[in-house]
């Protein structure tokens, strides 16, 4: 019987430690950086929030650390969206909502998100049509002014929060490659 493990001298090992593939509605994580329980302030708990939203730390009155919208800080994005079922070995599973809490990525990844912005800035907050957002591999990324990915930097002096890994299309159904580094 042929033996595979350990493998025989001189064969290559593939160590996949530390790799995660955790895939939400919106946002799939094809390597995950670091994952915190955080809560949620309530104009956040209020209004809810896709997989890959942006979110910034923001002074609390309680000793939990919180977030909120991101207004182009950045502080992390949150993992799963406030309206779809957590990871169900947290615990918080259809709990986000009730108890204000959800789960923030930060540190360094890559991450397929759906939640990123599509139109410039100015057409969608001016009077004409929408102007779409061309992305191309390794344009920088920041958070918007509604905490969506985005290539236009809508606040002045904000550091980048990504770059681009791969461009929205067809075969990815849309969905943004970022790699970051937060």
């Amino acid at each position: 019987m042929t033996q595979f493990f350990p493998p025989p001298p001189g064969s290559y090992k593939i160590d996949f430690g530390g790799m995660d593939l955790l895939r939400s509605r919106d946002c799939v994580c094809l390597v995950k950086g670091e994952t915190f329980e955080v809560a949620v302030d309530p104009a956040l708990a209020k209004g809810g929030w896709p997989g890959g939203q942006g979110v910034q730390w923001v002074d609390a009155t309680s000793d939990a650390f919180t977030v909120a919208y991101s207004s182009g800080s950045f502080g992390g994005f949150l993992l799963w969206g406030s309206n779809e079922s957590s990871d169900q070995y947290t615990a918080m599973t259809g709990q986000q909502l009730t108890y204000g809490y959800a789960v923030m990525v930060a540190g360094r990844g890559l991450i397929s998100t759906s939640s990123y912005e599509q139109y410039t800035l100015a057409s969608r907050t001016g009077p004409g049509p929408l102007v779409p957002l061309v992305y191309g591999a390794n344009d920088l990324l920041y958070f918007s002014l509604r905490g969506l990915w985005s290539k236009e930097q809508e606040a002045p002096n904000l550091l980048s929060s990504g770059v681009v890994a791969q461009v929205p299309k067809a075969v990815n159904e849309f969905f943004l490659g970022v790699q970051f580094t937060l």
